[in-house]
């Protein structure tokens, strides 16, 4: 009787789900797409100007270092409560999908810009001086040669950047953020429902497995080429 119960509300709560998990999606998507851009502006950055690279500068390298070394290790569920003054300012609101996704862009873009770096530094120097001894301004070696270089590896670095954007979303239901993770809490959690919180646990883990297959085939694609 009390597993009938128990499907019996999972049955209930069938728009408040499927609110959530459409709350989880915008959450990382937005944070992909902005988090992605920005990271990758920051990881170039990073690249660009170390010794040696095309836009070398030691002061600006150090600062760009420095700031990602101090905001990149913070544990995201402390990181999501420190932002959320700034959030106010941002979007609006402290707490909520959008101040949770404000966070998780924030936190993202320094993730991601290390991943971008790391794969960067993957590119054979041969390659970029090829370019430079053909006259290619500096502009053009870091989008027509340097980007498409590493691309595979980008877009694998991107997939894992993914897998931990969901997982975010999911801590940021602790503090009211929204989607699958504040669902599971509420209604799973809370209320000792093993059913429901299972429920939120298999959709997260059939998007992650979905965004990772998609990822590593767009990888091979791109590697082949």
């Amino acid at each position: 009787m009390e597993v009938l119960a128990i499907d019996t509300r999972l049955g209930e709560l069938q728009p408040e789900f499927w609110q959530a998990a459409g709350e989880t999606l915008l959450m990382a998507t937005t944070a992909l797409v902005l988090g992605g851009l920005l990271g990758l502006a920051l990881g170039l950055g990073l690249y660009l100007t170390r010794k040696g690279g095309l836009y070398a500068n030691r002061p600006l390298q150090v600062v760009l270092n420095v700031v990602v070394n101090f905001f990149r290790p913070i544990p995201f569920v402390i990181f999501v409560a420190a932002l959320q003054p700034l959030a106010r300012v941002v979007v609006g609101t402290g707490i909520g999908t959008p101040a949770a996704t404000f966070a998780i862009v924030v936190a993202a873009t320094f993730g991601i810009s290390r991943i971008v770096e790391q794969n960067l530094v993957t590119v054979s120097p041969g390659v970029i001086e090829a370019a430079r001894a053909m006259g290619a301004s500096r502009s053009r070696i870091t989008f027509r040669v340097l980007v498409p270089e590493a691309l595979g590896p980008l877009v694998l670095g991107y997939t894992f950047a993914f897998v931990a954007i969901v997982d975010m979303t999911a801590i940021a239901g602790v503090v009211a953020g929204g989607g699958l993770g504040s669902f599971a809490q509420r209604f799973g959690f809370r209320q000792f429902d093993s059913v429901v919180m299972w429920a939120s646990i298999l959709l997260l883990v059939a998007l992650v497995m979905v965004i990772q297959l998609g990822g590593n085939l767009l990888a091979r694609r791109v590697l082949r080429r």
